[in-house]
Protein backbone atom coordinates (compact mmCIF):
# COMPACT_ATOMS: atom_id res chain seq x y z
CA UNK A 1 0.00 0.00 0.00
CA UNK A 2 1.06 3.50 -0.80
CA UNK A 3 0.71 6.95 1.17
CA UNK A 4 0.58 9.77 -0.34
CA UNK A 5 1.21 12.87 2.05
CA UNK A 6 0.80 16.73 1.17
CA UNK A 7 2.09 19.01 3.30
CA UNK A 8 -0.63 21.83 2.73
CA UNK A 9 1.30 24.56 4.02
CA UNK A 10 3.84 24.01 1.30
CA UNK A 11 1.48 22.95 -1.33
CA UNK A 12 0.96 26.24 -4.19
CA UNK A 13 -1.45 24.58 -6.49
CA UNK A 14 0.80 24.77 -9.02
CA UNK A 15 -0.67 21.36 -10.79
CA UNK A 16 2.75 20.04 -11.32
CA UNK A 17 2.14 16.75 -9.37
CA UNK A 18 -1.23 16.34 -11.28
CA UNK A 19 0.51 16.66 -14.58
CA UNK A 20 3.44 14.26 -13.56
CA UNK A 21 1.01 11.30 -12.43
CA UNK A 22 0.55 8.44 -14.58
CA UNK A 23 -2.30 7.22 -13.17
CA UNK A 24 -4.37 10.61 -12.86
CA UNK A 25 -4.94 10.47 -9.48
CA UNK A 26 -3.99 13.37 -8.08
CA UNK A 27 -6.16 17.15 -8.24
CA UNK A 28 -6.27 20.27 -6.33
CA UNK A 29 -8.80 20.80 -3.72
CA UNK A 30 -11.69 22.92 -4.80
CA UNK A 31 -12.90 23.58 -1.71
CA UNK A 32 -10.16 24.09 0.53
CA UNK A 33 -7.36 26.13 0.51
CA UNK A 34 -4.18 26.31 2.35
CA UNK A 35 -2.87 29.59 4.48
CA UNK A 36 -1.67 31.09 1.83
CA UNK A 37 -4.86 31.29 -0.52
CA UNK A 38 -3.77 27.99 -2.64
CA UNK A 39 -6.16 25.10 -3.53
CA UNK A 40 -3.50 22.31 -2.04
CA UNK A 41 -3.08 18.92 -3.56
CA UNK A 42 -4.26 15.56 -2.95
CA UNK A 43 -4.62 11.87 -4.01
CA UNK A 44 -7.95 10.89 -5.01
CA UNK A 45 -7.64 6.59 -5.35
CA UNK A 46 -4.10 6.13 -3.22
CA UNK A 47 -5.84 2.28 -4.06
CA UNK A 48 -4.54 3.39 -7.69
CA UNK A 49 -1.21 4.24 -6.50
CA UNK A 50 1.61 2.71 -8.26
CA UNK A 51 4.11 3.82 -6.12
CA UNK A 52 6.24 5.89 -8.83
CA UNK A 53 6.77 9.18 -6.74
CA UNK A 54 6.55 10.98 -9.89
CA UNK A 55 3.85 13.69 -8.31
CA UNK A 56 6.83 13.66 -5.19
CA UNK A 57 9.44 14.54 -7.77
CA UNK A 58 7.83 17.12 -9.97
CA UNK A 59 6.70 19.24 -6.75
CA UNK A 60 9.20 22.28 -6.81
CA UNK A 61 8.14 22.83 -3.44
CA UNK A 62 8.81 19.01 -1.93
CA UNK A 63 5.60 19.30 -0.16
CA UNK A 64 4.90 15.86 -1.43
CA UNK A 65 5.92 12.65 0.13
CA UNK A 66 5.46 9.01 -0.83
CA UNK A 67 5.08 6.52 1.57
CA UNK A 68 5.70 2.94 0.83
CA UNK A 69 4.54 0.24 3.42
CA UNK A 70 6.75 -2.34 4.63
CA UNK A 71 5.93 -4.87 2.57
CA UNK A 72 7.28 -3.50 -0.71
CA UNK A 73 3.66 -3.81 -2.56
CA UNK A 74 4.00 -0.85 -4.76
Amino acid sequence: MVHILVNEDFCKGCGLCRDACPKKIMELTADRMNKKGYHPARCKDESQCIGCCSCAMMCPDTAITVVKDEEGEA
